[in-house]
């Protein structure tokens, strides 16, 4: 019988086992940290000198103290100390301090961005796909110079939304 769940290494009780439940409290603190995480900030290096219970940071790529051997890591302070979970593809925490959701992926964490197929409001798409590019008018019998000057605004502005080709 194995000790841990497969996904969060959360503790199982076994047949006999004395002292039930402290394994059964730990896995519960581990949830506490996982299940929808909210974090003050992402990327911190050294542990805050005066947490509050229940407040959970990622840790930084180089962090030093207590996180020492943590990077990238969920870091939760409880009344028993710090308490770490390691990351999944996928995983994601609402970072306070800048309003946004970080996401791990591919071993790290990014701040703020979303992968989509589209982007609905009200149920209808506004938008999709990045599309060919367009070509900057030329050539006709009229020639309207303010007209051409917006017209290649707008073209600008889709490409460096990324939503036409360049």
């Amino acid at each position: 019988m194995t000790e841990t769940t497969d996904r969060f290494a959360l503790p199982l009780l076994q047949p006999g086992q004395a002292q039930k439940e402290m394994f059964h409290n730990d896995a519960l603190a581990a949830l506490d940290l996982l299940v929808q995480p909210t974090v003050e900030t992402i990327g911190l290096e050294t542990p805050p000198t005066a947490p509050e219970s229940g407040q959970c940071w990622i840790v930084g790529d180089s962090p030093v103290g207590a996180w020492a051997g943590k990077a990238g890591q969920l870091a939760g302070w409880s009344a028993a100390g710090w308490r770490f979970a390691v990351p999944r593809e996928g995983t994601a925490a609402w970072v306070i301090a800048d309003a946004l959701t970080a996401r791990y992926r591919d071993g790290g964490w990014t701040l703020g961005e979303e992968t989509a197929a589209h982007l609905a409001i009200g149920g209808d798409a506004v938008v999709g796909a990045r599309q060919a590019a367009i070509a900057a008018p030329s050539g006709g019998a009229t020639v309207d110079a303010e007209s051409r000057t917006a017209i290649a605004a707008m073209l600008g502005a889709l490409r460096a939304h990324g939503l036409i080709a360049s």
